[in-house]
């Protein structure tokens, strides 16, 4: 008998934990409804997440949790005062990454973005800051003035191109900054293999196998062939780490031979070169690979995506174009616009600050890991907990931006704060977008984006009419601003536009204003000589 009851009430405690697995403890802050064992599991959205994510921050508040599984949890935060005070004023706690294994399987456990906060990646930050801060980002605005240039030739001579066009100004501007050349052709190899392992890394590590292993790690020791996605991880690895290796070891060869141009990838071998003779810890060639890889596709794609964003609208939103050219037209006449223009044309600053909230790129940020317990509005936030931040929900809260897709520079007439600015405020309530992220996490070249952005948009609407094209039966074909990609990473779906010079004065003009900087360049389309000034910590060229 007592056997029976023994066991019995072994099995009645066993019932009761495998049914309280799972679900909320209530000093967690609010959320959808658990079920045992799976949690909120369930209801997790595969596709245009971002939609649920406000519906629940609508239902249950600016700070809920979701239960992934029997025992991890999610805080998501949408409200500006949550991101301020915890990503940003306790940064510290706040800044680590969770272990989101199929991500870090692609990128071998080198990529800076999904580091754990720890000694290497404030190495790798340090490095970085360098060579991205504001001193060092204003000695880049000539590689940004001549890549602008050939972009605005390519619109001119190969409109339907446009996309492409765009991808080898954001793509030529990194390369230079970070390895020392241009990219010149819109057909690249190499530029567009970077584009698709953005693409693969940004989609691959959210499908539902991916985030299953997070959540229950026993999965990540069965095979690729019982496990696809852990065979397609190492794929996209090997992809990758082919790619990195072509650009590291090129620098690193013109580098050691005195023959790079300055850049960040050659300061890196120095740095390198001296630590490995002093016996010092170093970055390994593929730990280098991989950071200078991976900001070169942060540069790359991201103001690529916000761009397309800009001009799809520009079709949505004709009054915004009208407007904007109008200033364009009253500071700059018939000249070409220059960053000089910046601090007369407010209206165009404010179409940067919203196309940056638009249409984010990062819809949903990229997710910490809580180093040690806390707490926040009466609630309890666990140590280990992923928190995200919805930058979709953040940026759509009619409260801060009334009618919030709307696409309406006006909102920022008053502000006329930087991105770095704007992130510092004291006053949450005032910043103007989470696109760059935000605490120590923060993107550390928002200066060269912004500068980037401003010579596009401004070039752009001086020089051209953007209009829907039309159909076979002469109907304008108008854009679905809620037709993204998915993934970590966003952008519109591909759209027809119809690009048209506004003069053949302007088009004149653009082909006079390649004709001033093409002689700056050899027969392959590299520079002759490097712009003076050009930003460089160590290295310093025999060939000047």
């Amino acid at each position: 008998m007592f056997t029976f009851i023994f066991a019995a009430t072994c099995l009645v405690a066993l019932s009761y934990h495998i049914l309280t697995l799972g679900r909320r403890p209530k000093d967690l802050p609010p959320g959808p409804p658990t079920i045992p064992f799976f949690g909120n599991l369930h209801l997790m959205p595969q596709e245009k997440a971002w939609h649920q994510f406000k519906k629940w921050a609508d239902e249950y508040g600016p700070i809920y949790s979701l239960m992934l599984g029997p025992s991890t949890v999610m805080i998501v935060l949408s409200s500006d005062e949550a991101v301020k005070e915890l990503l940003d004023k306790r940064s510290g706690n706040y800044s680590s990454r969770p272990p989101l294994y199929i991500g870090q399987m692609i990128s071998g456990w080198m990529r800076m973005l999904l580091m754990e906060y720890g000694k290497l990646w404030r190495y790798m930050h340090s490095l970085v800051h360098d060579h991205l801060n504001i001193k060092a980002s204003i000695s880049y605005i000539p590689y940004q003035d001549l890549e602008n240039r050939q972009m605005l030739l390519g619109f001119l001579d190969q409109p339907d191109r446009w996309i492409d066009h765009i991808r080898r100004y954001t793509n030529a501007l990194t390369t230079q900054m970070i390895f020392g050349f241009r990219t010149t052709d819109i057909n690249d190899k190499n530029m567009h293999t970077l584009f698709e392992c953005v693409e693969d890394w940004a989609t691959t590590f959210l499908t539902l196998q991916a985030q299953l292993m997070d959540v229950f790690p026993v999965l990540q020791k069965l095979p690729d062939w019982a496990y696809p996605v852990k065979g397609k991880a190492r794929a996209l690895h090997k992809k990758e780490l082919e790619l990195y290796l072509v650009h590291w070891n090129t620098i690193k060869q013109t580098t050691l031979a005195g023959i790079a141009n300055p850049c960040f990838g050659a300061d890196l071998v120095l740095a390198q070169k001296k630590a490995n003779e002093k016996g010092e810890d170093t970055l390994s060639d593929n730990q280098a690979s991989y950071l200078l890889g991976s900001l070169h596709e942060a540069g790359s794609d991201t103001t690529w995506s916000t761009l397309i964003g800009f001009i799809q609208a520009m079709l949505l939103f004709p009054d915004v174009m009208r407007k904007a050219q109008e200033e364009i037209d009253r500071v700059c006449g018939d000249r070409l616009p220059t960053m000089d223009d910046e601090p007369q044309m407010q209206y165009i600053r404010g179409c940067i600050k919203e196309s940056l909230r638009w249409m984010a790129t990062p819809i949903l940020g990229m997710v910490r890991s809580v180093v040690k317990e806390d707490s926040y509005a009466g609630y309890r936030i666990p140590k280990g907990a992923t928190v995200m931040m919805n930058v979709w929900a953040l940026h759509n809260n009619e409260k801060h931006f009334p009618n919030p897709r709307t696409f309406d520079p006006s909102r920022y007439a008053s502000d006329f704060t930087t991105a770095a600015q704007s992130a510092r405020q004291s006053d949450f309530s005032l910043r103007d977008h989470y696109t760059f992220g935000v605490g120590r996490r923060v993107c550390q070249g928002m200066h060269i984006a912004e500068r980037s952005l401003f010579l596009a948009i401004a070039r752009f609407l001086w020089a051209f009419d953007f209009t829907c094209d039309t159909d076979a039966d002469g109907k304008s074909i108008v854009p679905d601003p809620n037709a993204l990609t998915d993934g970590v990473l966003v952008r519109p779906l591909e759209f027809p536009v119809k690009i048209t010079p506004r003069s053949e004065k302007k088009a004149m003009s653009m082909r006079e204003e390649w004709d001033k900087v093409e002689d700056k360049l050899n027969e392959k389309g590299q520079w002759k000589r490097v712009p003076e000034g050009m930003f460089s910590k160590e290295y310093v060229p025999l060939v000047v």
